[in-house]
């Protein structure tokens, strides 16, 4: 990329606002990057719509997003967007793009039980991706999925400073542990980005013997290995915008600035 490009930033897209433990990781590699975080609330919650739905919504975003924002890298931090749309917004982009996969290869090195778990929305666990994942990489294991769509909004709630108890945690991840083979769960795979926003109600929910893995950082050091070497200037504040209401999305406000954003705006 060329030098006058500096100011073009990362682009982070998410349903809500799961994404920032993505921007968490980001932050702590290239603290000079410029970003602007997306966040569809509007479209919220993505595990509940079908297939058509989520693609055709993500693709008509971030081509409308990649136009008036000129990123010079988009990353699809939202596990259901990129199990279903990620191909075919890198066919209709020119932008690199970065999607989200479910951590099911690290969980399969972990576990020493050989039973992991796959805690995400119900469009993701039902996807071919994480069929085909399984396949590869956890070949001889036993994985148990279940779709924690409920979990999604306990997050957003969180953020929102909303208390969040972890009976509610686990009524809504319950169904995960009460499969045949629960009770040999010692490692959890998180596949949404919101549900590391509810980790510590999660680990008092299932037991110190499970083990709970997702994949911010190793997103993180994705977008990091794609944009080495290339100059990085921040010709204004970085900022967020949203597909919902901005009243709403002013109460956010808080959790966006401890991460440096103090900007945010209706798309």
């Amino acid at each position: 990329m060329e030098e006058s490009a500096g100011p073009a930033p990362i682009l982070l897209f998410d349903s809500g606002v799961g994404g920032l433990t993505v921007l968490a990781e980001l932050r702590a590699l290239m603290p000079q990057a410029p970003v602007i975080y997306a966040a569809d609330i509007a479209g919220l919650p993505y595990g509940a719509k079908t297939e058509a739905e989520i693609a055709a919504r993500v693709s008509g975003l971030l081509g409308r997003m990649a136009e008036r924002f000129q990123p010079r890298l988009i990353c699809i931090a939202c596990n259901t967007a990129s199990t279903i749309a990620l191909g075919m917004v890198r066919d209709a982009l020119e932008t690199p793009i970065v999607g989200t996969v479910p951590a099911i290869k690290p969980a399969a090195a972990m576990t020493k039980t050989g039973t992991i778990g796959l805690l995400g929305t119900e469009a993701t666990v039902r996807q071919r991706y994480v069929d085909d994942l399984e396949r590869e990489f956890a070949k001889g294991k036993t994985l148990l999925r279940y779709g924690a769509n409920d979990l999604v909004a306990l997050g957003e709630a969180k953020l929102r400073g909303d208390t969040v108890s972890v009976d509610a945690v686990a009524d809504a991840a319950k169904g995960l542990v009460l499969q045949e083979n629960g009770q040999d769960l010692d490692t959890v795979v998180l596949a949404c980005t919101h549900f590391p926003l509810l980790e510590p109600e999660l680990r008092e929910a299932f037991g110190p013997e499970v083990r709970f893995i997702h994949g911010a950082d190793g997103i993180a050091r994705r977008i990091a290995s794609l944009v080495e070497g290339q100059a990085f200037e921040r010709a204004k504040p970085d900022f967020a915008v949203t597909t919902g209401p901005a009243d709403d999305f002013d109460r956010l406000a808080p959790a966006f600035a401890r991460h440096g954003i103090e900007h945010l705006v209706q798309f």
